[in-house]
């Protein structure tokens, strides 16, 4: 039956549909007499049971946003609204009608942030936006160089007054990076920072933290960027629940953090309290993007995002010092780890304008705390050996436990740092780690000497295949500089082993499933002496290794193949050439394109490329000169196919040309810019000039748009630039 009725709110169709039943029992009372009986009529004929679905979606959608609002208030705002009681009581309706009508279910309902079966994996995700890692400082000599620097900078790349430049300063959380993507509001997609090009899809583990929403406040398209951390008083819980369960123990909460986030089964995940800060937009649409790092906070907490409150706009670098003096004795004192504050430029546009090197944004650095320190015995003294050939000494100490992990080795750099601290073997000394990294030696506890600690000399042959040791000065005397002895033997095994295993590592040739472990057992069994040996390799070569199945030799067997294609600059980086990283690499191949005019270059075309110094040149001027290198080239071509970095058809179709770039651009950011005109063969400015071809203005351009009003230079809006480099 049809009948005509207004809509009506859940509990008057519940009345009506009673009436409706009785009607049809009776035989007697018409459709008519119901519905006057009800509900008023309406212009539109629709079935009851139509009618009652329209009034249940309603109440879901009601509930969904309530439950999403008071999420919010006691999760990210910590100011809850209604008693415990009150909330589950909304939560029983919903997860009620979702079972009752499964029709209506989603799974973005706050009903599901406790997620069902387990996972059988994670699905690897290729990031929008690559997913930098800051730079580090640890004083403030270091602050005010790296001020010094992005001032440099802003005058280089900018119209704005250096000075003028402000900082947002921002407590640095120790947790796990997490990129969240939402679509119309709704979460999408959370995927971990990964290698910072590809992540794992951790969407299922994200939804169970509460501080996540998993609807915004406006239905804005966006991913952003935070950290996901554990509260000191859940990891204590946790870490006595796995005592008793007779489970290992987690090292601190960034550990405990980053495993709960990869558990396969999201119910466990949601047992372990994570909780949240977010703290950047990479790409934002439906609202107006910030202009600066300040309003990007600001917006996130509209949406519904959780934000450190502990941040502050500093107009210079002696602010940035008073919290960061401010913060360091009170790094204890919040319920999450706190190893520093990072610091960004507040200017959008002047973000955008500075860029990123190869690794770390331009616009931004870590500034952390002092390092932990911890007290230790040294049992002895070796010295390592390093692919370039560098002679390390490495102190071998007592195990034990420095900023939540287990050291048992420190660095000593240099002799000189060897002679400043006047370290011995049996020295009872003070040990530090400063970020990721191998642990230093700070100082020695002299009154704790018997009189039996051995002097460590330098030795005067190398330790490894005792080849001839040679000196060489470089800069001044530090810890990091100053006089370095090397292993003048360019087969050392050492030397050797270094260079495979850079060669093979993830930001080289990327070959999976060689590690160190690996490397070794190829190289004991004589099957390899060098990096073009493991092109040469066979499965029944790994298949016969102890401990080596057979699907593991074909596993690697297949990753050396997948390597025989590669980019220029990951091939320039693999070969190992000092004071080649990854960034000059790829400087390298942009400027020749291909290694065939690398190898041929002369010593000034390397020292005339924009970022390459002297040092540098030299380097590889020489590499490509030594005849062992030159050998090892060969036999790895017979094997590789080096990509060269060619342009497109027409590329020279703006050479002789000269851009000038302003403003925000909607569909691409300026690095994208510079890198599609320079593909064509044209220049980039920072300033215009009577000589500037086009300026290209965006959004809001600046004083640049100004001057080629003046000087009568084209102005190009973003279609036409796009129309003519596309």
């Amino acid at each position: 039956p049809v009948i005509r009725m207004r809509r009506v709110v859940l509990n008057e169709v519940c009345v009506w549909s009673i009436r409706y039943k009785q009607t049809i029992n009776n035989k007697e009372k018409t459709i008519k007499t119901a519905c006057a009986q009800s509900a008023q009529a309406v212009s539109c004929r629709m079935p009851w049971y139509t009618i009652i679905m329209i009034d249940v979606k309603k109440r879901v959608e009601q509930l969904r946003e309530a439950i999403c609002h008071h999420d919010r208030r006691y999760y990210v705002e910590d100011t809850p609204e209604i008693s415990d009681e009150a909330y589950d009581a909304l939560v029983r309706e919903l997860r009620g009608l979702e079972e009752k009508y499964p029709e209506l279910d989603d799974p973005n309902s706050p009903t599901h942030r406790v997620g069902g079966e387990p996972a059988k994996g994670f699905t690897k995700v290729k990031h929008m936006v690559p997913q930098w890692s800051f730079d580090n400082i640890f004083n403030e000599e270091e602050l005010k160089e790296w001020d010094k620097k992005v001032k440099r900078m802003v005058a280089k790349e900018t119209n704005t007054d250096p000075e003028s430049v402000q900082y947002v300063a921002e407590l640095k959380i120790d947790g796990l990076k997490i990129v969240l993507t939402y679509e119309n509001g709704i979460l999408t997609r959370a995927t971990t920072r990964g290698n910072g090009v590809v992540g794992e899809d951790v969407t299922e583990n994200v939804r169970t933290i509460r501080s996540v929403p998993l609807m915004l406040s406006k239905k804005v398209s966006c991913t952003v960027i935070g950290e996901i951390w554990m509260g000191k008083s859940a990891f204590e819980e946790l870490n006595k629940k796995r005592e008793k369960e007779g489970e290992a123990l987690f090292a601190n909460p960034r550990n405990a953090a980053a495993g709960t986030i990869r558990q396969l089964d999201s119910r466990i995940v949601a047992e372990r309290k994570l909780d949240t800060f977010i703290y950047d937009i990479d790409a934002i649409s439906g609202v107006p993007e910030p202009e600066t790092q300040e309003g990007e906070l600001i917006l996130l907490k509209e949406l519904g995002f959780k934000t450190n409150p502990h941040m502050k706009v500093c107009k210079d670098k002696s602010e940035i010092q008073s919290m960061y003096e401010k913060w360091t004795p009170k790094r204890e004192s919040e319920e999450y780890g706190i190893d520093g504050l990072v610091l960004k430029v507040n200017d959008i546009t002047i973000q955008k304008a500075l860029g990123h090197t190869g690794k770390a944004p331009r616009f931004g650095i870590a500034y952390k705390f002092p390092a932990e320190e911890a007290t230790t015995l040294i049992e002895d003294i070796s010295v390592q050996v390093g692919r370039t050939g560098v002679l390390t000494p490495v102190a071998h100490v007592s195990p034990t436990l420095v900023a939540g992990s287990t050291v048992s080795r420190a660095t000593l750099h240099n002799e000189a740092e060897v002679k400043r601290l006047d370290v011995r073997i049996g020295d009872t000394v003070i040990v530090q780690k400063a970020g990721d990294v191998i642990p230093d030696i700070v100082r020695i506890l002299p009154e704790f000497r018997t009189g039996k600690e051995k002097k460590f000399v330098m030795p005067k042959k190398c330790p490894i295949c005792g080849g001839t040791i040679r000196k060489e000065t470089i800069g001044g005397v530090s810890k990091k500089e100053g006089v370095r002895h090397y292993c003048a033997n360019p087969t050392c095994f050492a030397v050797e082993k270094e260079r495979i295993e850079h060669f093979v590592s993830r930001k080289a040739m990327d070959i999976q499933g060689l590690g160190e472990k690996i490397v070794d057992q190829l190289i004991d069994a004589g099957l390899i002496a060098d990096s073009a040996d493991m092109y040469e390799l066979s499965e029944g070569d790994l298949s016969a290794l102890p401990r080596f199945a057979e699907t593991s030799a074909h596993n690697v067997i297949n990753a050396i193949e997948r390597s025989k294609e590669v980019e220029l600059s990951r091939f320039l980086f693999a070969l190992g050439i000092r004071h080649v990283g990854e960034e000059t690499a790829e400087l390298l191949a942009e400027h020749f394109g291909s290694l065939g005019r690398i190898q041929k270059a002369e010593l000034d075309e390397l020292d005339g490329v924009e970022g390459i110094g002297a040092v540098v040149a030299s380097g590889v001027y020489a590499w490509f000169r030594d005849e062992g290198n030159a050998a090892l080239l060969e036999r790895l071509l017979a094997h590789i196919t080096v990509r060269d970095m060619k342009k497109k058809k027409g590329d020279a179709s703006l050479s002789g040309k000269s851009f000038v770039l302003t403003g925000t651009l909607k569909s691409l950011s300026r690095d994208e810019a510079k890198k599609m005109i320079k593909e064509k063969g044209g220049s980039v400015s920072s300033a215009v000039s009577k000589q500037t071809s086009y300026v290209v203005a965006g959004d809001k351009p600046g004083s640049k748009y100004d001057n080629a009003k003046k000087l009568s230079v084209a102005v190009l809006d973003e279609k036409a630039f796009l129309k003519m480099v596309k």
